[in-house]
């Protein structure tokens, strides 16, 4: 019988997987993460014995199980041995069960979005961002909120900050950007951006416009094209740029316009069909996002989402709703224990 090979440990995992460029270095990181989390992950281990999957039987990165993120409600999903640092957790009423993504490694986090920020649009040190998250704000634990605090400190500026509902100084603010000419991101939850555009129209030609979503509540949902729209005539910008994050991911796909995402490196999409989670359909047709964020060393990899999308063939994707109740079961009824 051969020696079994050593198991990468969490701590080499997490020095590594944010320096993974090519395809052939993501497929070795996510087989080896697959082996770490099927052997010493209580939530994911369970989730494979579910479905009778034997991980000595999985040799390519397609066929890995996608965890339901669901599983972030029910149960803590973390690497035995590991603490969490800090908790994000995930809006919702107080009828809701909320997510909660345990991590140990905060810097890993920060480590994530920085890089992928830089690689999107260079140095914050270059921006003035100002942030319009109500809602986000109001409550602690938001993954949104740390980056955004931290994308903040990074830029030197002293301007740069979170504006909550003050509208008339965040409005002030982008005047004299556009008067200073500084590069400026202006990163606001839908709903808030909506009434920016009401109170404080004006063109801005020094400002990129950064949706994240979310109506929460607020005000009727928008179709994406109708809310870019808007946007662009209130403020005469070319496009509008949107950020995809969740609470249970660690790394965040960017859009320059038009609603199609690219991911850092460390980042994959691909889509399955709507009625069945574990087979996948072709570049362009549209079902559930599955997603593999290498970022998620503690806690888990690879994540089915209630997100409905499509890809493009370079690995771009576009997000086109989200499933209803109903729809979004499937494989969940597995972790309903």
């Amino acid at each position: 019988m051969p020696p079994a090979v050593p198991q990468p440990s969490p701590t080499l995992f997490r020095e590594q997987v944010l320096a993974v460029r090519t395809a052939e270095e993501f497929n070795a990181a996510a087989l080896g993460l697959f082996r770490l989390h099927a052997s010493s992950n209580p939530v994911y281990r369970g989730f494979l014995e579910g479905l009778g999957q034997d991980p000595a039987e999985v040799r390519e990165v397609a066929g890995i199980p996608f965890l339901p993120i669901t599983a972030f409600r029910r149960h803590t999903v973390l690497l035995e041995g590991l603490k969490p640092t800090i908790t994000f957790t995930s809006s919702g009423t107080t009828a809701s069960v909320t997510s909660r993504h345990p991590v140990p490694w905060p810097d890993l986090y920060e480590r994530s979005f920085m890089a992928s920020f830089t690689a999107a649009y260079g140095p914050p040190q270059g921006w003035r961002i100002l942030a319009l998250l109500p809602s986000y704000l109001e409550r602690s634990g938001s993954s949104l909120v740390h980056m955004a605090e931290r994308l903040i400190a990074a830029t030197g500026d002293a301007l740069s900050g979170t504006y909550l509902y003050r509208y008339d100084e965040l409005a002030e603010a982008l005047r004299r950007s556009e008067a200073e000419g500084r590069p400026t991101l202006l990163l606001g939850v839908t709903f808030a951006l909506l009434d920016l555009a009401e109170h404080h129209p004006m063109p801005l030609r020094h400002t990129v416009i950064m949706e994240t979503g979310g109506m929460k509540g607020r005000r009727p949902e928008l179709v994406r094209e109708e809310l870019h729209r808007i946007l662009r005539e209130a403020f005469g910008v070319p496009a509008i740029h949107s950020e995809y994050g969740m609470t249970e991911l660690l790394s965040q796909a960017w859009s320059g316009g038009e609603g199609v995402y690219r991911c850092p490196p460390w980042m994959r999409v691909r889509i399955r069909e709507v009625n069945d989670p574990f087979a996948t359909v072709p570049d362009g047709r549209t079902g559930g996002l599955d997603i593999i964020d290498l970022a998620n060393v503690a806690s888990c990899p690879f994540i089915s989402t209630q997100d409905l999308g499509r890809r493009h063939q370079d690995g771009a994707f576009e997000v086109l709703g989200r499933f209803d109740n109903s729809d979004a079961r499937g494989c969940n009824l597995l972790l309903e224990v």
